[in-house]
Protein backbone atom coordinates (compact mmCIF):
# COMPACT_ATOMS: atom_id res chain seq x y z
CA UNK A 1 0.00 0.00 0.00
CA UNK A 2 2.75 2.28 -0.56
CA UNK A 3 2.70 2.83 -4.10
CA UNK A 4 1.11 6.88 -4.96
CA UNK A 5 -2.70 6.64 -4.86
CA UNK A 6 -3.48 9.64 -6.24
CA UNK A 7 -2.39 11.49 -9.34
CA UNK A 8 -4.04 15.37 -9.62
CA UNK A 9 -2.83 17.54 -12.47
CA UNK A 10 -2.12 21.04 -11.81
CA UNK A 11 -4.98 23.33 -13.28
CA UNK A 12 -2.10 25.06 -15.50
CA UNK A 13 -2.06 22.15 -17.21
CA UNK A 14 -6.00 21.99 -18.11
CA UNK A 15 -6.28 21.01 -21.52
CA UNK A 16 -7.44 23.71 -23.32
CA UNK A 17 -8.38 22.68 -26.76
CA UNK A 18 -10.99 19.57 -27.03
CA UNK A 19 -9.72 16.69 -29.27
CA UNK A 20 -12.04 15.65 -32.36
CA UNK A 21 -11.69 11.60 -33.25
CA UNK A 22 -12.88 12.24 -36.36
CA UNK A 23 -9.88 13.82 -37.66
CA UNK A 24 -7.86 10.63 -37.84
CA UNK A 25 -10.49 7.84 -38.44
CA UNK A 26 -9.54 5.68 -41.08
CA UNK A 27 -12.20 5.69 -42.88
CA UNK A 28 -15.29 8.63 -42.60
CA UNK A 29 -18.09 8.34 -40.81
CA UNK A 30 -21.58 7.75 -42.69
CA UNK A 31 -23.59 10.85 -42.96
CA UNK A 32 -26.36 12.10 -40.72
CA UNK A 33 -29.45 11.60 -43.17
CA UNK A 34 -32.84 14.15 -43.23
CA UNK A 35 -35.62 11.77 -42.87
CA UNK A 36 -37.72 13.72 -45.45
CA UNK A 37 -35.11 13.76 -48.54
CA UNK A 38 -33.09 10.92 -47.37
CA UNK A 39 -30.19 13.35 -48.33
CA UNK A 40 -27.26 14.19 -46.11
CA UNK A 41 -28.46 17.06 -43.73
CA UNK A 42 -27.16 20.56 -44.16
CA UNK A 43 -26.36 22.84 -40.97
CA UNK A 44 -29.81 24.86 -42.03
CA UNK A 45 -31.66 21.36 -41.16
CA UNK A 46 -30.28 21.62 -37.51
CA UNK A 47 -30.90 25.30 -37.12
CA UNK A 48 -34.09 24.64 -35.35
CA UNK A 49 -32.33 22.59 -32.88
CA UNK A 50 -29.02 23.94 -31.98
CA UNK A 51 -27.02 27.04 -32.07
CA UNK A 52 -24.69 27.19 -35.17
CA UNK A 53 -21.54 27.01 -33.25
CA UNK A 54 -22.85 23.43 -32.14
CA UNK A 55 -23.62 22.63 -35.56
CA UNK A 56 -20.15 23.76 -36.99
CA UNK A 57 -18.36 21.85 -34.20
CA UNK A 58 -20.39 18.68 -35.09
CA UNK A 59 -19.45 18.57 -38.72
CA UNK A 60 -15.92 19.45 -38.24
CA UNK A 61 -12.87 17.80 -39.00
CA UNK A 62 -10.52 19.86 -37.45
CA UNK A 63 -8.55 17.70 -35.00
CA UNK A 64 -8.59 20.34 -32.19
CA UNK A 65 -11.00 22.95 -30.96
CA UNK A 66 -10.38 25.25 -28.64
CA UNK A 67 -12.19 26.11 -25.44
CA UNK A 68 -13.18 29.37 -24.97
CA UNK A 69 -12.16 30.95 -21.90
CA UNK A 70 -15.64 31.12 -19.70
CA UNK A 71 -15.97 27.59 -20.45
CA UNK A 72 -12.37 26.98 -18.76
CA UNK A 73 -13.52 29.16 -15.97
CA UNK A 74 -16.15 27.17 -14.98
CA UNK A 75 -14.74 23.98 -15.46
CA UNK A 76 -11.80 24.77 -13.10
CA UNK A 77 -14.60 24.60 -10.42
CA UNK A 78 -13.67 20.80 -10.54
CA UNK A 79 -10.84 20.17 -13.13
CA UNK A 80 -8.73 18.56 -13.67
CA UNK A 81 -10.35 15.80 -11.86
CA UNK A 82 -8.24 12.55 -10.17
CA UNK A 83 -6.68 9.68 -11.22
CA UNK A 84 -6.76 7.27 -8.63
CA UNK A 85 -4.94 3.74 -8.45
CA UNK A 86 -7.62 1.24 -6.61
CA UNK A 87 -4.65 -0.63 -4.23
CA UNK A 88 -7.32 -1.69 -2.19
CA UNK A 89 -9.57 -2.92 -4.89
CA UNK A 90 -6.28 -4.59 -6.24
CA UNK A 91 -5.34 -6.11 -2.80
CA UNK A 92 -9.21 -7.32 -1.94
CA UNK A 93 -9.06 -9.29 -5.71
CA UNK A 94 -6.02 -10.65 -5.27
CA UNK A 95 -4.47 -9.49 -8.63
CA UNK A 96 -1.71 -8.91 -9.64
CA UNK A 97 -3.32 -6.20 -12.27
CA UNK A 98 -2.66 -2.14 -11.44
CA UNK A 99 -6.14 -0.86 -11.76
CA UNK A 100 -6.74 2.89 -12.17
CA UNK A 101 -9.63 4.98 -12.39
CA UNK A 102 -10.72 8.45 -13.57
CA UNK A 103 -12.95 10.03 -11.00
CA UNK A 104 -15.88 12.08 -13.19
CA UNK A 105 -17.98 11.93 -10.13
CA UNK A 106 -15.97 15.38 -8.01
CA UNK A 107 -17.92 17.83 -10.41
CA UNK A 108 -20.87 19.47 -8.99
CA UNK A 109 -23.63 17.45 -10.32
CA UNK A 110 -21.22 14.29 -9.34
CA UNK A 111 -20.42 13.08 -13.36
CA UNK A 112 -18.52 13.37 -16.26
CA UNK A 113 -22.26 15.34 -17.85
CA UNK A 114 -21.11 19.08 -17.12
CA UNK A 115 -18.04 18.71 -19.34
CA UNK A 116 -20.58 19.08 -22.56
CA UNK A 117 -23.34 20.65 -20.33
CA UNK A 118 -21.53 23.80 -20.04
CA UNK A 119 -20.11 24.00 -23.03
CA UNK A 120 -23.44 24.06 -24.92
CA UNK A 121 -25.14 26.56 -22.21
CA UNK A 122 -22.33 29.09 -23.03
CA UNK A 123 -22.70 28.49 -27.35
CA UNK A 124 -26.47 28.92 -26.41
CA UNK A 125 -26.07 32.12 -24.33
CA UNK A 126 -24.38 33.94 -27.01
CA UNK A 127 -26.03 33.05 -29.87
CA UNK A 128 -29.25 34.39 -28.11
CA UNK A 129 -31.29 31.46 -26.87
CA UNK A 130 -34.06 32.23 -24.57
CA UNK A 131 -34.44 28.84 -22.73
CA UNK A 132 -33.25 25.07 -23.18
CA UNK A 133 -34.84 21.71 -23.34
CA UNK A 134 -33.84 18.40 -23.20
CA UNK A 135 -34.34 14.43 -21.65
CA UNK A 136 -32.62 12.92 -19.17
CA UNK A 137 -33.02 9.06 -17.60
CA UNK A 138 -31.51 8.84 -14.30
CA UNK A 139 -31.02 12.38 -14.53
CA UNK A 140 -27.15 13.29 -14.15
CA UNK A 141 -27.30 14.85 -17.42
CA UNK A 142 -30.45 16.69 -16.56
CA UNK A 143 -28.60 17.81 -13.23
CA UNK A 144 -25.52 19.19 -15.22
CA UNK A 145 -27.62 21.37 -17.91
CA UNK A 146 -29.42 22.60 -15.01
CA UNK A 147 -26.69 23.55 -13.05
CA UNK A 148 -24.95 24.86 -16.48
CA UNK A 149 -27.97 26.65 -17.18
CA UNK A 150 -28.12 28.62 -14.03
CA UNK A 151 -24.25 29.25 -14.47
CA UNK A 152 -25.05 31.13 -17.57
CA UNK A 153 -28.51 32.37 -16.93
CA UNK A 154 -30.96 30.47 -19.38
CA UNK A 155 -33.98 28.69 -18.38
CA UNK A 156 -34.18 24.79 -18.58
CA UNK A 157 -36.73 22.40 -18.76
CA UNK A 158 -36.18 18.93 -18.33
CA UNK A 159 -38.59 15.41 -19.50
CA UNK A 160 -37.04 13.30 -17.20
CA UNK A 161 -38.06 9.46 -17.85
CA UNK A 162 -40.89 8.53 -15.78
CA UNK A 163 -39.41 5.27 -14.35
CA UNK A 164 -36.12 7.27 -12.98
CA UNK A 165 -38.70 9.89 -12.15
CA UNK A 166 -39.94 7.73 -9.57
CA UNK A 167 -36.64 5.78 -9.13
CA UNK A 168 -34.32 8.91 -8.26
CA UNK A 169 -36.37 11.78 -6.61
CA UNK A 170 -33.18 13.42 -5.27
CA UNK A 171 -31.91 13.57 -8.68
CA UNK A 172 -35.30 15.76 -9.61
CA UNK A 173 -34.39 17.56 -6.49
CA UNK A 174 -31.36 18.89 -7.73
CA UNK A 175 -32.24 20.16 -10.93
CA UNK A 176 -34.95 22.06 -9.12
CA UNK A 177 -32.28 23.50 -7.31
CA UNK A 178 -30.19 24.59 -9.71
CA UNK A 179 -33.34 26.29 -11.48
CA UNK A 180 -35.00 23.42 -13.83
CA UNK A 181 -38.49 22.93 -14.53
CA UNK A 182 -38.32 18.91 -14.38
CA UNK A 183 -41.37 16.74 -16.17
CA UNK A 184 -41.89 12.99 -15.65
CA UNK A 185 -41.80 11.43 -19.68
CA UNK A 186 -44.15 10.38 -21.11
CA UNK A 187 -46.35 13.78 -20.41
CA UNK A 188 -49.15 14.98 -21.86
CA UNK A 189 -47.73 18.15 -22.83
CA UNK A 190 -46.42 16.97 -26.31
CA UNK A 191 -47.83 15.47 -28.92
CA UNK A 192 -45.37 12.57 -28.45
CA UNK A 193 -45.91 12.04 -24.84
CA UNK A 194 -49.68 11.85 -25.85
CA UNK A 195 -49.28 9.25 -28.38
CA UNK A 196 -47.45 7.25 -26.06
CA UNK A 197 -49.36 7.55 -23.36
CA UNK A 198 -52.64 6.69 -25.86
CA UNK A 199 -50.64 2.73 -26.42
CA UNK A 200 -49.63 2.39 -22.96
CA UNK A 201 -50.75 5.09 -20.45
CA UNK A 202 -48.47 3.09 -17.66
CA UNK A 203 -45.30 3.52 -19.92
CA UNK A 204 -42.58 3.93 -18.05
CA UNK A 205 -40.69 5.66 -20.95
CA UNK A 206 -37.87 6.03 -22.41
CA UNK A 207 -34.54 7.81 -23.41
CA UNK A 208 -36.01 8.00 -26.94
CA UNK A 209 -39.55 8.99 -25.91
CA UNK A 210 -37.90 11.85 -23.28
CA UNK A 211 -36.11 13.20 -26.32
CA UNK A 212 -39.05 13.28 -28.69
CA UNK A 213 -40.54 15.42 -25.84
CA UNK A 214 -38.08 17.96 -25.48
CA UNK A 215 -36.99 18.19 -29.44
CA UNK A 216 -41.00 18.84 -30.18
CA UNK A 217 -40.67 21.40 -27.25
CA UNK A 218 -38.06 22.80 -29.04
CA UNK A 219 -39.07 22.83 -32.64
CA UNK A 220 -42.24 24.23 -31.60
CA UNK A 221 -40.75 26.96 -30.11
CA UNK A 222 -40.33 29.75 -33.01
CA UNK A 223 -36.75 29.50 -32.23
CA UNK A 224 -36.33 31.11 -28.65
CA UNK A 225 -36.21 27.62 -27.18
CA UNK A 226 -32.78 24.86 -28.43
CA UNK A 227 -32.19 21.71 -27.74
CA UNK A 228 -29.46 20.22 -25.81
CA UNK A 229 -28.59 16.47 -25.77
CA UNK A 230 -26.23 14.97 -23.33
CA UNK A 231 -24.54 12.23 -25.47
CA UNK A 232 -25.01 10.20 -28.98
CA UNK A 233 -23.99 13.45 -30.80
CA UNK A 234 -20.44 14.57 -32.05
CA UNK A 235 -20.23 17.91 -30.26
CA UNK A 236 -21.01 16.09 -27.10
CA UNK A 237 -18.19 13.68 -27.77
CA UNK A 238 -16.09 16.39 -28.39
CA UNK A 239 -16.54 17.77 -25.39
CA UNK A 240 -15.74 15.03 -23.50
CA UNK A 241 -12.50 14.30 -24.79
CA UNK A 242 -11.23 16.53 -22.17
CA UNK A 243 -11.28 13.32 -19.71
CA UNK A 244 -9.02 11.22 -21.77
CA UNK A 245 -6.37 14.05 -22.64
CA UNK A 246 -6.45 14.56 -18.63
CA UNK A 247 -5.99 11.13 -18.07
CA UNK A 248 -3.08 10.62 -21.24
CA UNK A 249 -1.31 12.93 -18.63
CA UNK A 250 -1.62 11.76 -15.51
CA UNK A 251 -0.93 7.72 -16.48
CA UNK A 252 2.64 9.58 -17.61
CA UNK A 253 2.63 10.64 -14.21
CA UNK A 254 2.02 7.45 -12.68
CA UNK A 255 4.76 6.17 -15.25
CA UNK A 256 2.25 3.19 -16.72
CA UNK A 257 0.20 2.43 -19.80
CA UNK A 258 -2.95 1.12 -20.23
CA UNK A 259 -3.08 -2.36 -21.54
CA UNK A 260 -7.15 -2.43 -20.92
CA UNK A 261 -9.69 0.65 -21.01
CA UNK A 262 -13.08 -0.02 -19.85
CA UNK A 263 -16.04 2.33 -19.69
CA UNK A 264 -19.60 1.83 -19.09
CA UNK A 265 -21.73 2.91 -22.31
CA UNK A 266 -25.60 3.98 -23.28
CA UNK A 267 -25.39 7.13 -25.66
CA UNK A 268 -21.77 6.36 -25.64
CA UNK A 269 -20.36 10.58 -24.31
CA UNK A 270 -18.51 9.18 -21.01
CA UNK A 271 -17.19 6.17 -22.83
CA UNK A 272 -15.92 8.02 -26.48
CA UNK A 273 -14.25 10.97 -24.39
CA UNK A 274 -12.39 8.73 -22.02
CA UNK A 275 -10.71 6.76 -25.36
CA UNK A 276 -10.71 8.95 -28.26
CA UNK A 277 -7.27 9.98 -27.63
CA UNK A 278 -6.44 6.08 -27.18
CA UNK A 279 -8.05 5.12 -30.07
CA UNK A 280 -6.31 7.61 -31.68
CA UNK A 281 -2.86 5.95 -30.45
CA UNK A 282 -4.39 2.62 -31.89
CA UNK A 283 -4.65 4.07 -35.77
CA UNK A 284 -2.09 6.14 -35.76
CA UNK A 285 0.89 4.69 -33.89
CA UNK A 286 -0.34 1.00 -33.95
CA UNK A 287 -1.10 0.64 -30.67
CA UNK A 288 -2.80 -2.55 -29.26
CA UNK A 289 -4.17 -1.10 -26.02
CA UNK A 290 -7.87 -3.37 -25.79
CA UNK A 291 -10.74 -0.94 -25.47
CA UNK A 292 -13.95 -2.55 -23.98
CA UNK A 293 -17.42 -0.82 -24.11
CA UNK A 294 -20.20 -2.46 -21.38
CA UNK A 295 -23.64 -2.09 -21.78
CA UNK A 296 -26.34 -3.47 -19.69
CA UNK A 297 -27.67 -7.08 -21.06
CA UNK A 298 -31.28 -5.35 -20.81
CA UNK A 299 -30.40 -2.59 -23.93
CA UNK A 300 -27.45 -4.17 -25.38
CA UNK A 301 -27.17 -1.92 -29.03
CA UNK A 302 -23.91 -2.58 -29.93
CA UNK A 303 -23.98 -6.75 -28.68
CA UNK A 304 -27.23 -7.40 -30.00
CA UNK A 305 -28.21 -4.31 -32.39
CA UNK A 306 -27.80 -4.12 -36.09
CA UNK A 307 -26.04 -1.31 -37.67
CA UNK A 308 -28.31 0.43 -39.92
CA UNK A 309 -30.13 3.67 -40.17
CA UNK A 310 -32.32 4.91 -37.64
CA UNK A 311 -34.25 7.68 -35.20
CA UNK A 312 -32.33 8.96 -32.23
CA UNK A 313 -35.84 9.49 -30.85
CA UNK A 314 -39.05 6.96 -30.34
CA UNK A 315 -41.22 9.91 -31.90
CA UNK A 316 -39.35 10.26 -35.45
CA UNK A 317 -38.48 13.75 -34.73
CA UNK A 318 -34.92 13.38 -35.01
CA UNK A 319 -32.26 13.32 -38.16
CA UNK A 320 -31.23 9.56 -39.43
CA UNK A 321 -28.29 8.54 -38.15
CA UNK A 322 -26.44 5.14 -38.88
CA UNK A 323 -25.64 3.04 -35.39
CA UNK A 324 -26.11 0.33 -33.74
CA UNK A 325 -30.01 -0.40 -32.81
CA UNK A 326 -32.10 -2.21 -31.07
CA UNK A 327 -35.26 -0.14 -32.95
CA UNK A 328 -36.33 3.49 -31.71
CA UNK A 329 -39.77 1.85 -30.77
CA UNK A 330 -37.83 -0.58 -28.59
CA UNK A 331 -38.79 0.27 -25.06
CA UNK A 332 -35.59 -1.05 -23.29
CA UNK A 333 -36.54 -3.07 -19.74
CA UNK A 334 -36.66 -0.91 -15.88
CA UNK A 335 -33.21 -1.09 -15.12
CA UNK A 336 -31.89 1.03 -12.44
CA UNK A 337 -28.89 2.16 -14.90
CA UNK A 338 -31.61 4.71 -16.16
CA UNK A 339 -29.03 6.44 -18.19
CA UNK A 340 -28.26 3.27 -20.01
CA UNK A 341 -31.47 2.73 -20.76
CA UNK A 342 -31.10 4.00 -24.71
CA UNK A 343 -32.31 2.07 -28.25
CA UNK A 344 -29.03 3.02 -30.15
CA UNK A 345 -25.60 4.24 -29.38
CA UNK A 346 -23.75 7.16 -30.45
CA UNK A 347 -22.39 7.05 -34.22
CA UNK A 348 -18.86 7.80 -33.27
CA UNK A 349 -19.09 4.98 -30.71
CA UNK A 350 -20.41 2.70 -33.22
CA UNK A 351 -17.76 3.73 -36.01
CA UNK A 352 -15.22 2.86 -33.26
CA UNK A 353 -17.03 -0.62 -33.07
CA UNK A 354 -17.56 -1.25 -36.69
CA UNK A 355 -13.47 -0.26 -37.45
CA UNK A 356 -12.69 -3.02 -35.23
CA UNK A 357 -11.33 -0.26 -32.87
CA UNK A 358 -12.84 -1.37 -29.91
CA UNK A 359 -14.67 -4.30 -28.48
CA UNK A 360 -17.91 -4.21 -26.49
CA UNK A 361 -19.63 -6.53 -23.65
CA UNK A 362 -23.26 -6.94 -21.99
CA UNK A 363 -24.44 -7.36 -18.55
CA UNK A 364 -26.68 -8.12 -16.03
CA UNK A 365 -27.62 -5.46 -13.38
CA UNK A 366 -26.77 -8.35 -10.78
CA UNK A 367 -23.60 -9.11 -10.93
CA UNK A 368 -23.34 -5.13 -11.47
CA UNK A 369 -24.45 -4.18 -8.39
CA UNK A 370 -22.11 -7.29 -6.93
CA UNK A 371 -19.16 -5.43 -8.61
CA UNK A 372 -20.47 -1.82 -6.94
CA UNK A 373 -20.64 -3.36 -3.82
CA UNK A 374 -17.08 -4.44 -4.08
CA UNK A 375 -15.86 -1.53 -5.22
CA UNK A 376 -17.67 0.64 -2.76
CA UNK A 377 -16.72 -1.81 0.67
CA UNK A 378 -12.81 -1.21 -1.11
CA UNK A 379 -12.58 2.45 -1.99
CA UNK A 380 -15.33 3.88 -0.34
CA UNK A 381 -16.71 5.44 -3.34
CA UNK A 382 -20.28 4.54 -4.41
CA UNK A 383 -20.10 4.25 -7.35
CA UNK A 384 -23.72 5.41 -10.34
CA UNK A 385 -25.47 2.00 -11.35
CA UNK A 386 -24.13 3.41 -15.04
CA UNK A 387 -20.83 3.51 -13.70
CA UNK A 388 -20.93 0.12 -12.42
CA UNK A 389 -21.08 -1.59 -15.41
CA UNK A 390 -17.83 -0.61 -16.33
CA UNK A 391 -16.65 -1.77 -12.45
CA UNK A 392 -18.11 -5.40 -13.13
CA UNK A 393 -15.89 -5.52 -16.11
CA UNK A 394 -13.16 -4.15 -14.79
CA UNK A 395 -13.51 -7.02 -11.78
CA UNK A 396 -13.32 -9.51 -14.61
CA UNK A 397 -10.33 -8.38 -16.48
CA UNK A 398 -8.23 -7.51 -13.20
CA UNK A 399 -9.55 -11.69 -12.26
CA UNK A 400 -8.55 -12.76 -15.61
CA UNK A 401 -5.09 -11.44 -15.02
CA UNK A 402 -5.29 -13.13 -11.80
CA UNK A 403 -5.39 -16.60 -13.42
CA UNK A 404 -2.95 -15.99 -16.01
CA UNK A 405 -0.55 -14.74 -13.89
CA UNK A 406 -0.35 -10.89 -15.78
CA UNK A 407 0.53 -7.58 -14.10
CA UNK A 408 -2.03 -5.71 -16.49
CA UNK A 409 -2.85 -2.14 -16.18
CA UNK A 410 -6.58 -1.40 -16.19
CA UNK A 411 -7.93 1.84 -16.41
CA UNK A 412 -11.45 2.68 -16.28
CA UNK A 413 -13.79 5.80 -16.14
CA UNK A 414 -15.66 6.28 -12.70
CA UNK A 415 -18.15 8.77 -15.14
CA UNK A 416 -20.16 9.30 -11.76
CA UNK A 417 -21.23 8.63 -7.75
CA UNK A 418 -24.31 6.89 -6.87
CA UNK A 419 -25.27 9.19 -3.92
CA UNK A 420 -28.74 10.16 -5.73
CA UNK A 421 -29.11 6.17 -6.48
CA UNK A 422 -29.78 4.36 -3.04
CA UNK A 423 -33.12 3.32 -3.95
CA UNK A 424 -31.33 0.81 -6.61
CA UNK A 425 -28.56 -0.18 -3.71
CA UNK A 426 -31.55 -0.73 -1.68
CA UNK A 427 -33.67 -2.68 -4.34
CA UNK A 428 -30.04 -4.85 -4.77
CA UNK A 429 -29.18 -5.85 -1.34
CA UNK A 430 -32.69 -6.75 -0.68
CA UNK A 431 -32.28 -9.23 -3.43
CA UNK A 432 -35.37 -7.37 -4.99
CA UNK A 433 -33.61 -7.07 -8.70
CA UNK A 434 -34.51 -8.59 -11.96
CA UNK A 435 -31.85 -9.81 -14.36
CA UNK A 436 -34.26 -8.84 -17.86
CA UNK A 437 -33.64 -11.07 -21.01
CA UNK A 438 -33.82 -9.11 -24.15
CA UNK A 439 -36.96 -9.80 -25.55
CA UNK A 440 -36.05 -10.87 -28.66
CA UNK A 441 -39.16 -10.46 -30.47
CA UNK A 442 -39.86 -6.99 -29.51
CA UNK A 443 -36.36 -6.40 -30.85
CA UNK A 444 -37.42 -8.24 -34.19
CA UNK A 445 -40.73 -5.52 -34.30
CA UNK A 446 -38.77 -2.93 -33.64
CA UNK A 447 -36.12 -3.42 -36.13
CA UNK A 448 -38.76 -4.73 -38.55
CA UNK A 449 -40.48 -1.00 -39.35
CA UNK A 450 -36.98 1.03 -39.18
CA UNK A 451 -36.32 3.36 -42.39
CA UNK A 452 -34.77 1.08 -45.39
CA UNK A 453 -31.47 3.24 -46.37
CA UNK A 454 -28.62 1.94 -47.97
Amino acid sequence: MSEQHKFFLPENELPTSWYNILADFPEPMPPVIHPGTLQPIGPEDLAPLFPMSLIEQEVTTDRYIDIPQPILDVYRMWRPTPLIRALRLEEALETPAHIYFKYEGVSPSGSHKPNTAVAQAYYNKIEGTKALTTETGAGQWGSALSLAGSMFDLPVEVYMVKISYQQKPYRRSLMKIFGAEVYASPTDRTNAGRAILEQDPDSPGSLGVAISEAVEVAATSGGAKKYALGSVLNHVMLHQSIIGQEVMKQMEMAGEEPDVLIGCVGGGSNFAGFVSPYVREKIVNGKDTKIIAVEPAAAPSLTKGQYVYDFGDTGEMTPLMKMYTLGHSFIPAPIHAGGLRYHGMAPIVCHMYDLGLIEARAVHQNPVFAGAVLFAKAEGIVPAPESAHAIRAVIDEALAAKEAGEEKVIVFNLSGHGHFDMSSYDAYLAGKLVDYELPVEEVEKALAHLPQIA
